[in-house]
């Protein structure tokens, strides 16, 4: 089969490279998967530099989540069994942490249903407790986990800011449905939101960015408000300060979405069962912008990695559509 192989730790562009690879052997518990589109998220770029949490032996193929048919015929969502990810024709899973594929939605929008939409869900809803009437600040709203995020505070009543980088993306994220859009380039975002929210501020934030977007969240955030720390884009994560968020009693919670899977799976299956529905009424759709054949994914994942992409981009390992 063919697959994305990482030799060295470097710039995605610099060391992936395409190979004839043999199919990976299900373990106990696991089952053969053949890929039909496999999403691309930042973590596949931080294992690439060999910065992410886990890390696997070298060679490994990156891919953290995928659309696949399993041999007897599903059509499933699953986190392929690193060394072994997604950017390959075929990968392995659990079997126990397959998820039925939803109905609604093609294979590329499927398989980002999956890791950036439970994380949304579980940061806003688990970690967050945000409420019908809050003020929501998504940072690079634009992206795949931040237009989850704004999908799904619109979807629970809040009021959403979003917050970009460029004309382009802030023209993207008011059609992802943002009340209001702040272009970091040339915007005071913190003036921004206080004059949004009439001096309030945000009761829920939820930064995937770290660095200065964190910086400025916490001065904008209200009384009793929540941060949700998602990931640091940005290189760069941030040390709070203890004594701002006492003094201003606010709450920052960290959010690993992969610890469910192992502490509470079955919230995980819930969780999903609720996106499928969400997506069937049409109320969530992946924000696709690109679906790509397999000979491009490693030029895809360095733009992800350089945050130029817009929402997700989709290998799609058969060169087709879908």
């Amino acid at each position: 089969m063919q697959a994305w192989r990482v030799h060295r730790n470097g710039e995605p562009s610099e060391v992936m490279e395409l190979e004839q690879a043999d199919r990976p052997t299900p373990g106990d518990g696991q089952v053969l998967i053949a890929v039909r589109a496999a999403n691309i998220n930042f973590p596949d770029a931080l294992l690439c530099r060999g910065q992410y949490q886990v890390r696997p032996p070298l060679p490994f193929t990156p891919g953290v989540e995928i659309c696949g048919e399993t041999e007897d015929g599903r059509r499933v969502l699953a986190t392929p069994a690193l060394p072994h990810g997604g950017f390959a024709e075929y990968v392995v899973a659990d079997e126990a942490a397959l998820l039925p594929a939803p109905e609604a939605l093609d294979d590329a929008q499927a398989a980002a249903l999956h890791i950036g939409y439970q994380t949304g869900w579980f940061g806003l809803h688990r970690r967050a407790r945000l409420q019908a009437g809050e003020t929501l600040l998504v940072h690079a709203a634009a992206g795949g986990v931040g237009s989850a995020a704004v999908q799904l505070g619109k979807a629970a009543g809040a009021t959403v800011i979003g917050v970009v980088g460029g004309p382009e993306k802030a023209a993207v994220a008011r059609e992802l449905g943002c009340d209001l859009v702040i272009d970091r380039h040339g915007e005071d975002i913190v003036a921004a939101v206080k004059e949004a929210t009439g001096g309030r501020g945000a009761d829920v934030v939820y930064d995937p960015v770290g660095g200065e977007a964190y910086a400025k969240s916490v001065k904008c955030i209200a009384f009793e408000g929540r941060v949700v720390v998602v990931g640091f884009a940005s290189g760069a994560i941030p040390t709070p300060g203890l004594n701002h968020a006492l003094v201003k009693n606010y709450s920052i919670v960290g959010l690993h979405w992969g610890l469910y899977n192992t502490k509470d799976p079955a919230a995980v299956r819930a969780c999903h069962d609720e996106l499928t529905e969400l997506a069937a009424k049409g109320v969530v759709k992946p924000l696709i912008s690109e679906r790509v054949p397999m000979a491009d994914a490693a030029r895809a994942v360095q733009r992800v990695a350089d945050g130029t992409s817009i929402g997700r981009i989709v290998v799609l390992p058969s060169g087709g559509t879908r």
